[in-house]
């Protein structure tokens, strides 16, 4: 077995597609590991802006959460919908694109990209923090703990889709099974309680209020939880991804998944105000709050220490689902000629390569920008999700309308794409100074990168079709051209293949001074001779001075002289080189071919050709 199989697995025939299909039971670690991990920093993220309230501050946290909640249904019904409509995949892309406008389209897709790449980073570098709480002698590797990670993820999803989500059933599942037991304990005990349950483990006492409570602040609280919302999308892009019935399987996960982090979320809010539980500034000391939670419900014993660690597995993996569903985004888009086409291109493994390789790339530039800190990664967050669900919400309004849907569709569709818009307005204006007006600045970059790379390929293409008739009626044979430096066996077979092609034939020798005598002496005895004897015409040998040890300058030069001497010709430059049989060995030869056909195919044109000769060593 090589090493590339063991890394990535035995390479998958187009027709084993079938079997790299998800079922809801798979699709829920694949796609759904980003929405529910959130449920271990949105609540957080709110409660870190209401520290300033003191004890009173726990109290808004259920409020706040049912807001989140009521606009997580909104957008839950209407994805249902999209998932019908739109059983292709793509998502927010998909629907907007189709009903909006291109412009529309590629807004939501930049929104999804950039979503994508900082899910995987919070989601990493939040599951790092994690574990740096638990054991803070490793606070000073945290950035190479989360590179570390970061090349776990990018090999298992090059592995292919459904080994990823075998993968990934073990952590979710642990997860979920952990937390919600935790939940379901500590409901139980607070209704036996009266409303006043008694910790097993006292969480540290809120701190004194700093602040009277206003509607700013709670406005960028419910930004800050808006952060458990993100990931949602994640089913309706990737649906092709799912097992037939497609729809159904995809509907069943996207379902099983909001009735999850629905749970998670009012279980966690209703237990932090009935225990007390909030917020804690980062320092010594640190526990988040579901350290804080499963320590009040259960103690610190087994227990704890199992839903802990599955909670930072879930956080760490949490990136998941952007390289399950960012590779997809980018398929669609590139299949439509806005991103570079090899992005469209399935791999060895049934995935996109590229796409994945891409996301693991950039993820890695923000971990590295930033630290691999959580907290400097969250202002950037929810901006691009909250936009791409305002436009695949307002995409859906007009596809209903054109395509003669019910009130109660066009009705539902138009409520959620005005709440998630004003939620977009809010959480831009509450996060803008704190780092949002990154994300708004590179939205229109990458567009403006988008439609340049679209105005390539349309330049491309009007210029290589459609193609004329093949034309016969003149067929010139070409003017061959062939560097020479000494007299090799791989020289030899180039001159050759020359002869086989044309008469006409310049061979160019650029003299170093060092051995030029001896060149001509072999040329004239292993050349000229045979030539005569064979009754050909003569080859033209050129010497080409470079006083300066100059090799490649002045063939390239001597070939677009000849070019211009001869309008009405091709010029046909044979480039003999041999072939190592390890690549290893090619650092250990100067590569002239190499950069002798760089220089052509960089300043040549349509009428100059370029022929490889190789020899192959040790065949």
């Amino acid at each position: 077995m090589s090493v590339i199989d063991f890394l990535f697995g035995r390479p998958l025939r187009s027709s084993e597609e079938g079997t790299e299909r998800l079922g809801a039971v798979t699709g829920i670690a694949v796609f759904g590991l980003d929405a529910l991990s959130s449920a271990a920093y949105g609540p957080e993220a709110a409660l870190a802006l209401l520290i300033p309230l003191g004890a009173a501050g726990v109290s808004y946290i259920v409020p706040i959460t049912i807001s989140i909640v009521i606009l997580l249904l909104i957008v839950y019904f209407s994805y249902r919908q999209t998932i019908e409509a739109y059983p292709q995949g793509g998502g927010s892309y998909t629907v907007a694109g189709q009903n909006l406008g291109r412009f529309a389209g590629l807004l939501a897709a930049t929104a999804l990209m950039i979503d994508y790449v900082l899910t995987a980073a919070v989601g990493i570098s939040a599951g790092v923090g994690a574990l740096v709480s638990a054991i803070p002698a490793l606070q000073p590797h945290t950035l190479m703990l989360c590179l570390g990670i970061l090349v776990l993820i990018t090999l298992v999803n090059l592995r292919g889709s459904r080994e990823t989500g075998f993968v990934f059933m073990i952590p979710t599942y642990l997860f979920l099974g952990t937390l919600g037991t935790t939940i379901l304990l500590g409901i139980v005990k607070t209704v036996a309680s009266g409303g006043h349950p008694t910790p097993v483990e006292a969480p540290p006492a809120l701190p004194a209020a700093t602040a009277a409570v206003s509607l700013w602040l709670l406005l960028k609280a419910f930004s800050s939880g808006c952060t458990a919302m993100t990931g949602v999308e994640a089913v309706s892009n990737g649906v092709t991804a799912f097992r037939d019935p497609v729809v159904q399987s995809a509907r069943r996960t996207l379902t099983t998944v909001i009735a999850l982090l629905t749970i998670m979320l009012l279980g966690i809010a209703y237990l932090c105000r009935a225990y007390h539980v909030g917020a804690v500034n980062p320092g010594p000391g640190y526990q988040s709050v579901l350290s804080q939670l499963t320590g009040a419900v259960a103690g610190r014993n087994v227990f704890y220490a199992v839903t802990i660690g599955s909670v930072l597995l879930v956080l760490s993996f949490s990136a998941n689902t952007a390289f399950a569903d960012f590779p997809r985004l980018c398929r669609l888009i590139a299949q439509d000629g806005y991103l570079p086409v090899p992005l469209a291109e399935r791999g060895r493994r049934l995935v996109f390569t590229w796409g994945i390789a891409t996301l693991a790339v950039l993820c890695a530039a923000l971990l590295i920008l930033f630290d691999g800190v959580t907290d400097r990664l969250i202002p950037l967050y929810a901006v691009g999700a909250f936009l791409a669900f305002t436009l695949s919400q307002a995409g859906m309004v007009a596809h209903w309308r054109r395509k003669g849907g019910s009130r109660l569709a066009i009705s539902l569709n138009t409520l959620g794409a005005v709440a998630t818009g004003a939620t977009v307005v809010i959480v831009t204006i509450t996060k803008f100074l704190a780092g949002a007006w990154i994300t708004t600045l590179l939205i229109p970059l990458i567009m403006i990168l988008m439609y340049s790379i679209r105005r390539h390929y349309d330049r491309v293409h009007e210029e290589i079709s459609p193609a004329e008739a093949l034309d016969l009626s003149a067929r010139n044979l070409p003017i061959v051209v062939m560097p020479l430096m000494e007299w090799t066996r791989v020289s030899r077979a180039g001159l050759q293949f020359a002869f086989s092609i044309c008469s006409e034939i310049y061979v160019l020798h650029v003299s170093t001074q060092e051995r030029d005598q001896e060149f001509l002496n072999e040329w004239r005895r292993a050349v000229e001779g045979p030539v005569r004897e064979a009754g050909l015409p003569m080859p033209h040998m050129k010497i080409l001075k470079s006083p300066y040890r100059f090799v490649i300058s002045p063939i390239v030069e001597y070939v677009l002289k000849l070019e211009e001497q001869h309008p009405g010709r091709q010029i046909a430059v044979i480039i003999p080189e041999f072939v190592e049989k390890h690549w290893y060995h090619n650092f250990l030869h100067n590569r002239r071919a190499t950069w002798l056909k760089t220089a052509l195919l960089m300043k040549g044109n349509r009428r100059i050709v370029i022929i490889n000769v190789p020899w192959y060593i040790d065949s």
